[in-house]
């Protein structure tokens, strides 16, 4: 790719040694690279570096621990803290904030989930033998990872769970006729879930102090593990590792710290632990189940004694959950049979469960008959498509979005109930207030309201922004879904995948089991050229005489920081005209020598300087929200009282109380690129500093890139790096069931 503009000389490399990956953190939410040759419309050169690169620190183990490539960025809080913007809030009298309601019906929702589950196989009792199928499961998997047996020797009746072909889904009644809509709510304060009983916080201290773990751990204990927290952390210390961000080693010194003697490596309750904490990790990282030998491996570094003793009793104990999906490879005559084809999974029941209920319900709108009432609208692609199934898959850029809402407003033209649904209050912004955010669909905030067994009054609902959509959002919105209706799952293939654990999109593209119309409108513009050639993996030249696309390159994270700040002050409000505030940062970590504290600290100390008196924030601060781990939430503050921190998030009031805005509220100047995804602004600074060229990938640049609606500036630090993970680095995958489960369900649907 070459410049828009007059030409500049290739960047440099990088002065500085790059920074290494920590332990748990995929490359991709750590590192980026340099951009190609242009030059920056009308910027003076750079002269010195700014004062507040002095602030760039090496990245924060904390967040290593609890991000990876496709989750790690996704939100707003330390790794430590991480949890309590998360964590579910109890109800206070008088009325339900937004985040509380949206609990309370995923609550509900899941309540139905599971139910439904219980009726096709009987829950295992935590510490007892295992009897009928799932002792029959045990079995299976201790004879197959044995040799004894084939992988194909237990499918002859199989449940639901390992992989057979599942029971028809029990269908739902119908959404009635006509349901009254969720009335538009005047714009009021939306409070962040209530802290937990201060007592239970003192008791939990208590214990943190008796084991030497630091005391403010004791929030984020409380809230995991509930009232009974410092019981429960006495007599299992291990529990610890419940708090995203502990480690381990930390977990284990706390456990000698209580215990004594009686602390071992192969205790149970550790190596249960463990085997949670491994697969919760595997969840952030986007994967809902592991294969049982990485599973054993991890315990063996662990040094635990016998790993598969371990494993095995972690399945008996209903800790872990035993998949072997799909159907072992044919061997040919004569030949001995060998390893499985498929291997077998290991997996938490919140996601298995999640998993199998969205199979399910997409199983069951795949298969809905063809709806002749939309033979009277205009017959496109996507028309034909929706009136044939209830399952529809779209594909495209930017301006593809036009097209499901075009066929949207077509279905309301019908009569029919149409709802066209986002990920995030950025993407709202941009199609109107019909829109509704999938969040808000779900707690039913938004949208057509419900009928009497909580389906959406509905008969079309479009979802964009679907790379975004993880499997429990993913399964709680298609059990949502009444008979008869069509779900159409619209979004860009090329862009990072969602925060939370699943590739529900792309499974469903992967599977084939639905129409799947690909859009044929490409992203205008230079920005849109330069894109589109990232998605098939090659970095293309473009002309801006626009100034469209500008690179700035650079020879360290000092210059990177500078020009940074220049840019979005100076040089793009002059010469792009668009304000700061409509510029937005993106670079790939939150720590770093440029990563988004660094680059924060600078552009604050530009752009609205202040003592920081409300916790480390002024009224006027850019500030990025997390009300749930992976779910970020653009503001600004307001102003600050005893209740909380007052912030505007795109026209919607917020209050974060005093303890939750360390944990949960960040500047929000610079965002990564998982942060970002789903959003767009006018004008986008994208940062790759020389300390992350290791964790570029193609996902990552695509995903930047297309942030910026009107202006990208680039600001490169190393050589080489960006055109080789375009060409070479594809998105990293994700050990899923949905696509097995899927083609399993649909194998005999012509």
């Amino acid at each position: 790719m070459t410049a828009p503009s007059e030409g500049t000389p290739p960047p440099t490399a990088a002065e500085g040694q790059a920074e290494p990956p920590a332990e748990d953190r995929a490359p991709a939410d750590e590192a980026a690279a340099p951009a190609p040759e242009a030059a920056e419309p009308d910027a003076p050169e750079a002269t010195d570096q700014d004062t507040a690169d002095a602030d760039t620190g090496d990245q924060d183990t904390a967040d290593a621990d609890t991000g990876d490539q496709d989750t790690a960025d996704a939100d707003t809080a330390d790794s430590a803290d991480e949890a309590a913007a998360g964590a579910e809030g109890t109800e206070k009298a008088g009325e339900l904030s937004e985040a509380e309601a949206e609990l309370a019906a995923q609550r509900e929702l899941r309540a139905r989930i599971e139910q439904r589950k219980a009726e096709k196989a009987g829950s295992i009792e935590a510490g007892t033998k295992l009897s009928g199928t799932a002792a029959d499961l045990l079995a299976a998997v201790r004879a197959v990872e044995s040799g004894e047996k084939s992988g194909t020797a237990f499918f002859d009746s199989p449940p639901p769970s390992t992989g057979g072909t599942p029971t028809a889904p029990t269908p739902r009644r119908p959404a009635p006729a006509a349901a009254e809509p969720v009335r538009p709510r005047p714009p009021e304060p939306a409070r962040a879930p209530a802290a937990t009983a201060p007592e239970t916080v003192t008791a939990v201290r208590a214990v943190l102090t008796e084991g030497g773990a630091p005391e403010a751990l004791a929030p984020q204990v409380a809230d995991a593990l509930g009232e009974r927290a410092a019981d429960f952390l006495r007599e299992d210390p291990w529990q610890l590792l419940s708090v995203p961000g502990v480690r381990p080693e930390q977990a284990d010194g706390f456990a000698r710290a209580l215990l004594g003697a009686e602390c071992g490596p192969g205790d149970e309750r550790r190596t249960a632990a463990l085997v949670t904490w491994q697969l919760e990790r595997a969840a952030l990282q986007g994967h809902t189940a592991l294969e049982s030998s990485a599973v054993r491996g991890a315990l063996a570094e662990r040094s635990v004694p016998d790993p598969d003793e371990a494993l095995q009793q972690a399945i008996a104990d209903g800790a872990v959950l035993v998949f072997q999906d799909g159907i072992e490879e044919e061997t040919a005559d004569g030949e001995e049979p060998g390893q499985p084809a498929v291997p077998v999974l290991l997996g938490l029941d919140r996601y298995a469960l999640a998993e199998e209920s969205l199979a399910d319900g997409l199983a069951r709108l795949a298969k809905t008959s063809a709806d002749a009432r939309w033979e009277a609208a205009k017959p496109t692609e996507l028309v034909r498509a929706v009136a044939a199934s209830g399952l529809v898959a779209h594909t495209g850029g930017e301006a593809a979005r036009a097209e499901p809402v075009a066929l949207a407003e077509a279905a309301g033209a019908l009569g029919l109930r149409a709802v066209v649904a986002v990920h995030s209050e950025n993407g709202r912004r941009r199609l109107g207030p019909e829109a509704v955010t999938v969040s808000g669909l779900l707690s039913g905030a938004e949208g057509p309201g419900r009928d009497g067994d909580g389906a959406f009054a509905l008969d079309l609902l479009v979802v964009l922004d679907a790379p975004q959509l993880d499997v429990e959002s993913a399964a709680m919105l298609v059990e949502s879904m009444p008979d008869g209706s069509r779900l159409v799952l619209s979004g860009d293939p090329g862009v990072l995948g969602s925060a939370g654990a699943g590739r529900v999109f792309a499974d469903v593209l992967a599977a084939r089991v639905c129409p799947q119309i690909a859009s044929r409108t490409p992203d205008p513009g230079p920005i849109g050229e330069l894109v589109s050639g990232v998605g098939i993996g090659e970095l293309t030249q473009v002309e801006a005489p626009g100034k469209e696309v500008v690179i700035v390159p650079v020879r360290d994270a000092g210059e990177a920081v500078h020009r940074t700040v220049q840019l979005v002050a100076d040089s793009v409000p002059r010469a792009i005209g668009v304000p700061p505030e409509q510029t937005q940062v993106i670079t790939v970590g939150h720590g770093g020598s440029a990563g988004t504290r660094a680059l924060n600290a600078a552009l604050k100390q530009r752009l609205n300087p202040g003592p920081g008196r409300f916790g480390g924030f002024d009224p006027g601060d850019r500030v990025a929200y997390a009300p749930a781990l992976g779910r970020t939430l653009p503001g600004t503050v307001v102003s600050a009282d005893a209740q909380g921190l007052h912030i505007d998030c795109e026209g919607t009031p917020v209050v974060v109380p005093q303890e939750r805005v360390e944990s949960a509220v960040r500047h929000g100047w610079a965002l990564t690129a998982h942060q970002a995804a789903g959003m767009r602004w006018p004008a986008a600074v994208v940062v790759l500093p020389g300390d992350a060229a290791q964790g570029l990938s193609r996902p990552w640049v695509y995903t930047a890139f297309s942030r910026g609606e009107r202006h990208l500036s680039v600001v490169p630090g190393v050589d080489h790096a960006l055109p080789r993970a375009v060409a070479e680095i594809p998105s990293q995958d994700r050990t899923t069931r949905l696509r097995t489960l899927l083609e399993g369900l649909l194998a005999s649907t012509p």
